[in-house]
Parts: structure tokens; C-alpha cells; sequence
């Protein structure tokens, strides 16, 4: 049995809508949700700003023409603001913060850990994806990669499997190969959308998407959950870490951080309202297993039907 799922958001999220629907109040309260990260960083000791400078004094034209895909179409979704960048990913800034914005983000997931909060997430999703499937993955395909942390990771406990890392920011992947190159890593870097990959039928045994859901409308995951099922081999495995909607700390969140949140994820309450097991199911997986794996965030694993 899984709790009915609601669909129309509560009285706080209408009145953060409300809120967020006004320009100006919108921007503010991204300033603020952007400044709040950073002076969480630089307070645990992650240095944000140095680490920013670093990157911007290098020269990416390299790095760029390597993945890029010129013919690329960017769906209608993605074109918008994210994380408090006007242009979303689709630029140096957010691609020279994210490794920053990550550890500050998750610093505060569990008491004591700080700046280790981010590979103790990591580590928490592994040990269930470990536990789920039998036989170590010989092909993975991680959707969504960003600018290659979660692939990377993927890396370390499957070290004997080929990985292609896939996103729509050209700019995330420029640093990603940036960083298998310093890390003399292997990783198949795709510039492309994660529900049109234009990768073979049946060419993966896993394929992981870490911390991607929550950034979609929920059209667009359905699509891509069914764009997993098609690259997965018969007996393989999909699996999802994100945000858990059943969490009490997202229950329990005071307005105005909760408007804050909200002001740099525009398809939160989509993915709040998601039934994720339906969806999977309609895919063509079978019923999910799904476990929390810290207080905010769940783990999602399906295997292919049949």
C-alpha cells in the first residue's frame, strides 16, 4: 500500500506561489537563497569563492568543443531559471558553483558532518544500489551527471565498468571532462537529453539518476523513465536518489525557507506530487523497492519488467 498522493498544493505552497509569481519578490528571494549557500560554504570550509576564481582563470574552449553538440535542441523545460541562475545550467557560473553549491547544500543532512555531508549522501545511495543488484553492472549510463560527481562516485564502486555520463549543459560537461582528465579518469561524456539519449536499445545494465527528479516537470520524467527502460538490458536496473516528498522536514519547513527553495526549483511541486511507483510501473519496470536513505532523501530502485 503507498500513501494517496497529493496532487494540488497546500495553503503554504500557494502562498509561496503567490509570492514567487511576483518579479521582483522572486528575484529577492533568490538572492537570498544563493547568498545563504555561499556563506554556509565558506563556513564549513569549502571555499567557495576561491575554488569559483580557479576555475573561471582557465581556458574551456578546449574542453567545450570536445563534448559539445551543436544540433542539440534544448527542450522548452530546461530553458529557464535554475538555482537561482537566470539561464539555469546553461552557463559557467552555475557549472564553476556546483561542486561548491553540493557540499553546502547537504552539509546539514546529518549533525557533525559539515562539508563531508555531500559523500556521505553519496555513500548512503551506493550501499542500497550495492545491496539491490546481485551482479556488478558491466555498462552504466548516469543521467543526468552534471559536471561528473555522481559519475565519478558511480566510478569508485564499479571500477571494472564502462560509464557514460549524459546532461544537457554543455558548460556542466566541460568541467566534467575537465575532471576525469586531472583524475586520469574514463568516462563517456554525451551531450544530450536524458529522454532522447540516442543511445542503443538495450546497451545498459545500470542506469542512475542522482538529484535530477526534482528538476522536471513531471511530463519530462515520465519520458525519460521510459527512455531508462528502453537503453536497459532485460534484468537491469534503474535507480533513483532525490528528495523524499514523505519526509517530515519538507512537512515540517517554515514558509520562508520553503520560499526560498521553491524559488530556485520552478517544478518542485510537480515532483512533490509525483506517483513515482505508478510511473515506473507504466514505464515498464516492476514495482519499486524504496528506501530512505538520509532524512530528506529517498532511494528508488526498479528492476525491467520481465
Amino acid at each position: 500500500m503507498t500513501a494517496a498522493v497529493t496532487t494540488t498544493p497546500d495553503l503554504a505552497s500557494r502562498f509561496v506561489n503567490g509570492i514567487l509569481s511576483i518579479k521582483p519578490l522572486a528575484n529577492l528571494a533568490k538572492h537570498q537563497a544563493r547568498q545563504m549557500m555561499i556563506k554556509r560554504a565558506e563556513k564549513i570550509g569549502v571555499f567557495w569563492t576561491k575554488e569559483v576564481e580557479q576555475l573561471r582563470s582557465r581556458d574551456w574552449a578546449t574542453d567545450l568543443a570536445q563534448v559539445q553538440n551543436s544540433q542539440l535542441t534544448y527542450p522548452d523545460y530546461y530553458v529557464t531559471s535554475f538555482h537561482a541562475y537566470e539561464t539555469g545550467n546553461l552557463s559557467w557560473q552555475a557549472a564553476f558553483e556546483v561542486e561548491s553549491a553540493a557540499h553546502a547544500v547537504h552539509a546539514k543532512i546529518w549533525q557533525d558532518t559539515e562539508a563531508q555531508g555531500d559523500e556521505k549522501l553519496r555513500q548512503s545511495y551506493h550501499n542500497i544500489v550495492e545491496s539491490s543488484i546481485s551482479q556488478p553492472p558491466k555498462d552504466i549510463l548516469d543521467l543526468g551527471c552534471s559536471v561528473g560527481m555522481s559519475t565519478f562516485a558511480l566510478q569508485t564502486v564499479y571500477p571494472q565498468a564502462k560509464i557514460t555520463g549524459l546532461d544537457l549543459s554543455p558548460y556542466f560537461l566541460a568541467v566534467a571532462n575537465y575532471r576525469s582528465q586531472q583524475r586520469q579518469a574514463k568516462i563517456n561524456w554525451v551531450h544530450g537529453a536524458a529522454e532522447s539519449t540516442g543511445l542503443p536499445d538495450q546497451s545498459f545494465d545500470l542506469v542512475s539518476i542522482f538529484l535530477m527528479c526534482h528538476e522536471l516537470p513531471q511530463s519530462a520524467t515520465r519520458n525519460i523513465l521510459a527512455e531508462a527502460r528502453r537503453v536497459l538490458r532485460p534484468g537491469g536496473h534503474l535507480a533513483i536518489m532525490d528528495m523524499n516528498p514523505k519526509s517530515e522536514i519538507y512537512k515540517k519547513m517554515p514558509t520562508y525557507i520553503l520560499t526560498l527553495l521553491k524559488s530556485t526549483e520552478p517544478y518542485l511541486d510537480e515532483y512533490f506530487s509525483l506517483d513515482i511507483e505508478q510511473a515506473l510501473v507504466a514505464a515498464g519496470f516492476q514495482t519499486p523497492n524504496i528506501t530512505s536513505n538520509s532524512p530528506r532523501h529517498r532511494t528508488v530502485i526498479a528492476q525491467v519488467s520481465g
